[in-house]
C-alpha cells in the first residue's frame, strides 16, 4: 500500500467497498449526508474527466478555498487523477494572502466554495491573470454573477460525463499512470516569518506517514472521525485524505465551523486529532461551566476531579494505582467523568492526539484525569506532518514521544546538556519548496530535515521540544527561558485566551496577556462588573486582580527568573488578519515586537500605564481607531501573596508584609 497512490486507494476502496459502507458524511440543513465509498470515486473521477475537458493538463495546479466540505477532497483527488498539483488556502484567509497563494503556485484552476471565496478570487482577478476558471460549490448568492471566469461543480460533472462518452477509459489510464513519486500536494507553511512556502509532498510521502502512524497508533475501517480543522493544515491532510484512504474509516464534514463540537458531540468519533488551541479551548469551556452549574454539581467536580488528577499522575509516573485508588477513580467515572467525556464527544473516543504545536502540562492532565488517553504529536509540514507520536502507556506531558517507525531523530550540535536543534530525516520527508531552492538547501542538509526547534533526548528515548531555535530567550543575566512554556501554563487559564511572553536581553521577564472575552464577560456579569466592550472589560481593575492571580499561579512553578515581573491586558485578541497570528493561530513573534513597541517598552519602564491611539482595519476596509490607556501590573514577591492568602477580611491586625 505504500507503493501506491492516493486516487488508486480511492478505487480499491470503491471496489472493497462499494455502497455497503460510508466514506464521507456532511451535515446539510441539519441532516446528515452520506456518501458511500462508490459515490465518493464517481464524484472524484467525473470531476476529473470535467476538468480535463475544461483544459486541465499536467502538472497544472488546482487551489481549493472553503470550508471542510465532500467537494474540496473531491476536487484534491480528481487534481492528483490527473497528474495535477492541488493546494490548500485558509478559508479566512485575507485578499493578499490569497493572491500570493494563487499567484505564486501559478493555480490556473481555482475551486472556491460560496460567495464570499468566489468575490475574494474575483476582485484580485487582474492580478491573476493565469486563473482561467473559477468553480464555485454552493450556489447561494450566486445567481445574478455572469462572469466568465465562473462555473459551478454539478455543471463540471456533467462536462465529465459527456468527456468520458468521448475519451473511454481517459480517467482509468491517468490513474493507473501515477506513481507513488509523483507530487500529491503543495501543503503550504504557516508562515511565521513571512509569506507561507509550498512544500512539495509526494503520494508516497503522504502514505508513508500514515501508514507508519497506524503500526503505532491503529486506526480501523469502522473509525469515525470528523474533519473541522482546516484542509490546508498538514495535520487535517493527514487524517481526512492520507490515513482515510489507507485505512477507509468515515469521515464527517460539520455544518459549519461554529458548529462543529454540537457535530462532534453527535458523531461520537473514534479517532481526533486536533492543535493544542481546540484542547485548551475545551479545557477553559468545561471549567467555566462547572463554577455556573449548580452546588451539588459543583460539589461533585471538586470532590472527583483530585482523583482523576491522581490517577494521571501514577500513569504518568507509571505506577499500578493501588485498589483503593482504583475503587475511587471507578466511583468518580461513574459520578462526573463517564457523563463529562459524553458531552465533550468522546464517548467513543479510543484515540486522542493532539500537535502543530506543544501542548501544556495542565492540560494534559486535565484530559487524563477525565479518561481520555491523549497524546502528543510531534513533526512538520516538510515530513508530511508526523515523526513522533506518544507510545500506549509511555505518555510523558514533558515530552512529544517517540519517533514513528522508520524515522530517524537525533540532535544536532547538542551542548553540554545535550540541547541542540532538533532534525529527522524519513520516507516522508517532503522534496523541497515550490520555487525556493535555497530554503529548501538550507532545510534539507544531507537528507536531514533541519526544524528549527530547540530539543534533548532524553534516556527513555522520549523528545523533548522545548521551544523554536529563535524563540529562546535569555535575560541580561544569563539566565535562559522558554517562552513558549510560560505561554501554555498560562493558557490553562480559562480567562486567557492568547498571551505573549517577553524578557529577551531584558532584565526580567514581561508578558501582554490576551483575556478570553466569552469567559471573562461571564465572570464579569456574575460579579456585577459592567463593561461595554472588549477594550472596556480588559482595563477593569477587578479583571487585572483575576489575572494577576493566575500568573501567581503559573510563577509559582517557574524558576526565579523566569518569572513574570509585570504584565498588561491587550485592547484586543492576537488576530490572523492583524498578521500577529499565522493562519495556524501561532505567535509571530517579530511582528507583534515592532507593533506593539511602545507597550512593550512601558513594561520596562518605570510606569504604571501607557497612552494608546491604534488603528484597527477591518476585512471590508472600514477602520477605527481605538484611544486607550493600557494598566500595567507590577507583581509582587511570591511570599506576599502566601501572606495574604492567610490573612483573612476580618483579621485586620494581621499584617500584609
Amino acid at each position: 500500500m505504500g507503493n501506491s497512490t492516493l486516487p488508486l486507494l480511492l478505487k480499491r476502496n470503491a471496489e472493497r467497498f462499494g455502497d455497503s459502507r460510508v466514506a464521507l458524511r456532511e451535515k446539510e440543513f441539519g441532516i446528515w449526508q452520506s456518501v458511500t465509498w462508490r459515490q465518493y470515486y464517481e464524484h472524484v473521477k467525473y470531476f476529473a474527466l470535467g476538468l480535463a475537458a475544461l483544459g486541465f493538463s499536467e502538472g497544472d495546479a488546482l487551489a481549493i478555498i472553503g470550508d471542510n466540505r465532500p467537494e474540496w477532497v473531491y476536487s484534491e483527488l480528481a487534481a492528483q487523477s490527473l497528474r495535477g498539483r492541488p493546494l490548500g488556502i485558509y478559508q479566512d484567509s485575507i485578499l493578499n494572502e490569497v493572491a500570493y497563494v494563487i499567484d505564486h503556485s501559478e493555480a490556473k484552476f481555482v475551486v472556491a466554495e460560496d460567495q464570499e471565496q468566489t468575490d475574494k478570487v474575483l476582485d484580485m482577478k487582474h492580478e491573476l491573470p493565469r486563473v482561467a476558471k473559477v468553480i464555485y460549490t454552493d450556489p447561494k448568492g450566486m445567481r445574478n454573477y455572469d462572469d466568465p471566469l465562473l462555473i459551478y461543480l454539478p455543471e463540471v460533472e456533467e462536462m465529465g460525463r459527456r468527456f468520458e462518452a468521448e475519451h473511454p477509459g481517459y480517467f482509468e489510464k491517468s490513474v493507473e499512470r501515477l506513481t507513488p513519486s509523483d507530487i500529491a500536494l503543495v501543503a503550504y507553511t504557516s508562515g511565521t516569518t513571512g509569506f507561507p512556502k509550498g512544500s512539495l509532498l509526494t503520494h508516497a510521502n503522504m502514505l508513508k506517514m500514515a501508514l507508519n502512524l497506524a503500526r503505532v497508533d491503529p486506526k480501523y475501517p469502522q473509525d469515525e472521525f470528523v474533519s473541522f480543522l482546516p484542509l490546508p493544515w498538514i495535520g487535517e491532510q493527514m487524517m481526512s485524505v492520507s490515513t482515510a484512504l489507507a485505512i477507509g474509516f468515515t469521515v464527517n464534514f460539520p455544518e459549519e465551523p461554529e458548529t462543529a463540537m454540537a457535530d462532534l458531540y453527535e458523531i461520537g468519533p473514534h479517532v481526533v486529532f486536533s492543535p493544542p488551541r481546540v484542547w485548551e479551548q475545551q479545557a477553559r469551556s468545561v471549567i467555566v461551566k462547572h463554577l455556573d452549574a449548580s452546588w451539588f454539581k459543583r460539589f461533585i467536580y471538586r470532590l472527583c476531579m483530585p482523583v482523576g488528577y491522581q490517577m494521571a499522575d501514577l500513569h504518568f509516573e507509571r505506577k499500578k494505582p493501588s485498589l483503593a485508588w482504583r475503587v475511587m477513580y471507578a466511583l468518580s467515572y461513574a459520578l462526573l467523568f463517564r457523563a463529562l467525556k459524553d458531552r465533550l464527544g468522546f464517548a467513543n473516543i479510543r484515540s486522542a492526539s493532539t500537535g502543530g504545536a506543544a501542548l501544556g502540562p495542565d492540560v494534559f492532565r486535565f484530559f487524563h484525569a477525565c479518561g481520555v488517553n491523549l497524546k502528543q504529536i510531534y513533526g512538520q509540514t516538510e515530513i508530511s506532518g508526523i515523526s513522533c507520536i506518544h507510545r500506549e502507556g509511555k505518555v510523558d506531558f514533558t515530552s512529544v514521544g517517540e519517533p514513528i517507525p522508520d524515522t530517524e531523530v537525533k540532535i544536532d550540535q547538542p551542548d553540554p546538556e545535550g540541547v541542540g536543534e532538533i532534525v529527522s530525516r524519513s520516507p516522508a520527508l517532503f522534496q523541497g519548496y515550490l520555487k525556493n531552492d535555497k530554503a529548501t538547501a538550507e532545510t534539507i542538509m544531507d537528507g536531514w530535515l533541519h526544524s528549527g526547534d530547540a530539543g534533548y533526548i532524553t534516556k527513555g528515548n522520549q523528545l523533548v521540544c522545548i521551544d523554536r531555535v529563535k524563540d529562546l530567550m535569555q535575560l541580561v543575566s544569563g539566565a535562559r527561558f522558554s517562552p513558549m512554556f510560560i505561554e501554555n501554563k498560562l493558557k490553562f487559564c480559562p480567562y486567557i485566551v492568547e498571551p505573549c511572553v517577553l524578557g529577551h536581553e531584558r532584565g526580567y521577564v514581561t508578558a501582554i496577556i490576551c483575556i478570553d472575552y466569552k469567559h471573562t464577560g461571564k465572570w464579569a456579569e456574575d460579579h456585577r462588573i459592567g463593561y461595554t466592550t472588549y477594550t472596556d472589560l480588559a482595563s477593569k481593575t477587578e479583571v487585572y486582580d483575576l489575572i494577576e492571580k493566575e500568573v501567581v499561579r503559573v510563577n509559582r512553578v517557574l524558576p526565579e527568573a523566569a518569572r513574570i515581573q509585570k504584565f498588561l491586558l491587550l485592547y484586543k485578541e492576537f488576530d490572523p488578519d492583524d498578521g500577529e497570528l499565522t493562519r495556524t493561530r501561532k505567535l509571530r513573534r517579530r511582528f507583534i515586537a515592532e507593533r506593539y513597541a511602545k507597550e512593550i517598552e512601558a513594561l520596562y519602564q518605570d510606569v504604571d500605564r501607557v497612552h494608546v491611539e491604534s488603528e484597527i482595519k477591518y476585512q471590508d476596509g472600514k477602520t477605527a481607531t481605538i484611544v486607550t490607556d493600557l494598566h500595567i501590573r507590577r507583581m509582587k514577591p511570591l511570599d506576599q501573596y502566601a501572606l495574604e492568602a492567610e490573612r483573612k477580611w476580618w483579621q485586620f491586625w494581621k499584617p500584609v508584609h
